[in-house]
């Protein structure tokens, strides 16, 4: 009977380690990690740590089935790193230009109308994650994945390697 009760001190002192002390909260982001480009002009936005929260619950919950670990499934070549978002076309390395693209999604090249293939706002009867997200949503995301590279900036993007 004592050992029963030493194996469930055991358990629960390592299940408190686990779940409590090992993970890495958005409160504990300090303001610069939390800095992110706003628009195309270079203006930043420094994200609440409730918005980091928030964009990493709705990313894995939404895009995360393709794009886990800031990879796109259907293309490694492209990923959700910065330099990959700053080459596209037009560049998707800031907020509006991410929210842009989750409400209308273009190719790579911008020459090519995709929300047929790509969840978006636009195709949210074809892709029911997108349904409900509103555009509070879309920021927290994009906010999401503008912060990855600087917590994880390799394995960010980096593909199998990491995956």
């Amino acid at each position: 009977m004592k050992q029963k009760y030493i194996w469930s001190f055991i358990i629960g002192t390592y299940s408190f380690i686990i779940l409590f002390l090992n993970q890495v909260h958005a409160i504990e982001l300090d303001e610069n990690t939390r800095t992110v480009q706003l628009e195309e002009s270079g203006k930043t936005i420094v994200l609440t740590p409730e918005q980091v929260k928030r964009g990493k619950r709705l990313f894995n919950n939404s895009c995360a089935q393709c794009h886990n670990g800031g990879v796109t499934k259907t293309n490694p070549n492209i990923g959700l790193e910065l330099e990959s978002l700053n080459l596209a076309t037009p560049p998707r390395d800031s907020i509006n230009g991410l929210i842009e693209y989750m409400k209308n999604p273009t190719s790579y090249d911008g020459a090519t109308f995709i929300a047929e293939l790509h969840p978006s706002i636009k195709s949210a009867e074809i892709f029911p994650k997108m349904r409900n997200l509103t555009d509070e949503d879309l920021f927290a995301i994009a906010g999401h994945i503008l912060v990855q590279p600087k917590i994880a900036p390799e394995k960010w993007g980096g593909g199998k390697i990491y995956y």
